[in-house]
């Protein structure tokens, strides 16, 4: 395992075998560091967002606008009180070119629906730990800085992201409509969501 500055060790979350520029859907999770409540809260089984929360929601919704030689695709997002869901897709853009579609080595599927062509791409190469730019780790880092800096000028001084994200690689039709679901439903269902913390 590699080390950083030779001296710490940093275990890669992502799937080693998969760049994460591909052209894929991808389901995302991103956490307030301690799972602090800084975006709002729930109430009658709604999200109520306070000004940052707003703010997440407003850059999230810049992610395409702002790159749009990605040629990228939002599915259903959510900001929750300490944490932010969201499905984005990767089309076929001149980064990703490396990729074939159909690939059957069992990382993805064969699947049907509208957004079946997204789920079909294989890697036979490693996961680059060079330059991350235009993949999914470059869209987090944009959007995880635009937010802080937001907080910052609102005088949110101690907000800060837990230092790594979730990522999920959506295999098939069936599982981005369970996904899509679990995100819209994702409010509703909060006192049982793994992320819930209960204010003291």
């Amino acid at each position: 395992m590699d080390k950083f500055k030779n001296k710490y060790r940093i275990p890669s979350a992502r799937l080693q075998s998969w760049n994460y520029g591909y052209h894929a859907a991808y389901f995302i999770t991103i956490c307030t560091q301690n799972r602090i409540h800084y975006f709002g809260e729930i109430a009658e089984y709604e999200m109520h967002l306070n000004e940052l929360g707003k703010i997440v929601e407003n850059e999230w919704l810049k992610t395409i606008e702002l790159r749009p030689d990605m040629n990228l695709e939002m599915g259903n997002f959510v900001v929750m009180p300490n944490h932010f869901h969201a499905i984005i897709v990767f089309g076929n853009n001149k980064y990703n070119t490396e990729c074939v579609d159909g690939g059957g080595d069992g990382i993805t599927d064969a699947s049907d629906g509208e957004y079946g062509g997204a789920m079909h791409c294989a890697s036979t190469t490693q996961n680059r730990f060079g330059p991350q730019s235009k993949n999914l780790a470059s869209i987090v880092r944009g959007f995880k800085s635009s937010v802080t800096t937001n907080a910052r000028k609102l005088g949110i001084v101690d907000f800060s992201w837990q230092s790594r994200f979730h990522d999920h690689i959506i295999r098939n039709a069936q599982s981005f409509e369970n996904i899509q679901n679990y995100i819209a439903n994702n409010a509703l269902n909060w006192g049982k969501d793994k992320f819930y913390k209960k204010l003291t």
